[in-house]
């Protein structure tokens, strides 16, 4: 045998650790088992070991507190005999979707069972989905493009709808994609906030726009829908009122329109004591609950219309910014005290309302009911109803309250506080002053805080 053969041999070391833990403190518990013998192979069976178990008895002191001494003092009224403060709530708060895992039950814990079993050593990675279709598998291979869009989806899976940024994102996507010059591109940052990505039939569904049950229906026009900051009055809001009949009729044509009702005015003639007690009740409910709708006294309404159809065109154009004092106005002239003249327009009492059902919005003027105009310059122009020019949209104005009203029945009714009875008055339209300004600038700013 030649010795420059060489020979293969493992190298074994036996290496020995120490054990630095003590001895237990209490010695071994010596058992009692009785010799039932070798020859029937008692001692090498699990019964054997179950049996012995059972037979022994557990020799431990369990105090008063189970070994968790809990400290009382401090918590009030147990020493009284009410223990709800150390009961589980009656209405738990909801766990987070990042806490459930720990809330997992000791079975469901380790690694899933789940694996595709027949797979070959070093075989292309494949991905097992479920499909909606019974017991069916489906196999995606791991190219680059299908591990992209598995990545992607993942990550959209781990995304909670009820996330700030992921809301805030969306809303981003929607404006983007009615304004994609102004989209953002750049990266987050505290003052900007990168947009959820726009999707192709996204995409086709804003440019050509179908609608949901009737594919036959083609889109004629679209208006943006836009808040009319500068015609929110004084109040903050404007109020919604609802006849229980129709207030005026015309005998010869009932059918028609009067275009008196446009201009209509509706002034406060008091409310009664019934009425002052029920506010009153309202009151202290909404005290005790403020998540209710703020309650508003049930006023009596006095409706005024002016005597002639033809004086609607010359008080819509007085009531705007675009020239409401025009000398061709149909305007009723008389002179005041001092003699001089003044211009006005003649309203007549046609009956007294009374308040028959309301509801305020004053918490969410934008929320539940707005009221919406539709305004294209080029449609609107001899209708024109400010100095400045309106883009083509459709602006939505808040409702603070909605009332529904009736004809006051007849009898005596004991007022709290009633205005003296008009039987006609005189309005005409005028600038606000500083007063009227600085409410409607305030009112303004609630809603758009950012100055332009």
């Amino acid at each position: 045998m030649s010795r420059s053969q060489a020979y293969q041999q493992d190298y074994i070391a036996r290496i020995r650790f120490s054990n630095a833990l003590p001895p237990p403190p209490c010695p071994p518990k010596l058992l009692d088992i009785p010799n039932t013998g070798l020859a029937n192979g008692d001692y090498t069976s699990a019964q054997f070991a179950s049996r012995l178990a059972r037979e022994q008895p557990l020799n431990i002191e369990a105090d008063a507190e189970l070994g968790m001494p809990i400290d009382l003092v401090g918590i009030p009224g147990v020493f009284d005999g009410d223990e709800s403060a150390i009961q589980a709530l009656p209405n738990p708060p909801q766990l987070h979707p990042a806490d459930r895992a720990l809330m997992r039950p000791p079975n469901a814990l380790g690694k899933s069972t789940a694996s595709a079993s027949n797979a070959a050593f070093l075989r292309r990675t494949e991905y097992i989905t479920s499909s909606t279709a019974g017991s069916k598998v489906t196999f995606e291979s791991s190219n680059s493009s299908n591990t992209m869009r598995l990545q992607k989806k993942r990550a959209r899976g781990n995304v909670h709808e009820d996330d700030p940024i992921y809301i805030t994102r969306n809303i981003l996507k929607g404006f983007n994609l009615a304004y994609p010059e102004d989209a953002y591109t750049g990266p987050d940052t505290t003052e900007n906030l990168r947009p959820a990505e726009i999707g192709v039939e996204e995409k086709r569904a804003w440019k050509t726009p179908k609608h949901p049950r009737n594919e036959k229906l083609q889109l004629v026009g679209s208006y943006p829908l836009l808040p009319d900051f500068d015609a929110i009055p004084d109040t903050g809001s404007y109020a919604m009122f609802k006849f229980g009949a129709a207030p005026v009729k015309d005998a010869s044509n009932p059918s028609e329109y009067d275009s008196r009702l446009d201009v209509s005015i509706l002034r406060l003639a008091g409310e009664t004591i019934e009425d002052r007690e029920k506010f009153l009740q309202e009151h202290e409910l909404y005290k005790q609950d403020p998540s209710m709708h703020p309650p508003l006294p049930w006023f009596h309404y006095e409706f005024f219309l002016p005597s002639d159809h033809s004086k609607v065109a010359g008080i819509k154009r007085n009531f705007t910014t675009n020239d409401p004092d025009a000398p061709d106005l149909p305007f009723d002239e008389t002179v005041d005290d001092d003699g001089r003249p003044r211009k006005f327009f003649r309203y007549e009492n046609i009956r007294t309302y009374e308040t028959q059902s309301q509801v305020s919005n004053l918490n969410d003027r934008f929320g539940d009911t707005v009221a919406l105009a539709l305004h294209d310059p080029d449609i609107h122009k001899a209708e024109r109803l400010r100095d400045t020019e309106l883009q083509k949209a459709a602006y939505f104005y808040p409702i603070g309250q909605k009332s529904h009203i009736r004809t006051r029945r007849p009898g005596r009714v004991q007022m709290v506080e009633e205005f003296p009875k008009i039987d006609y008055l005189d309005a005409s339209g005028r600038e606000p002053d500083e007063e009227e300004k600085s409410k409607r600038e305030a009112e303004r700013r609630q809603y758009d805080l950012v100055d332009v």
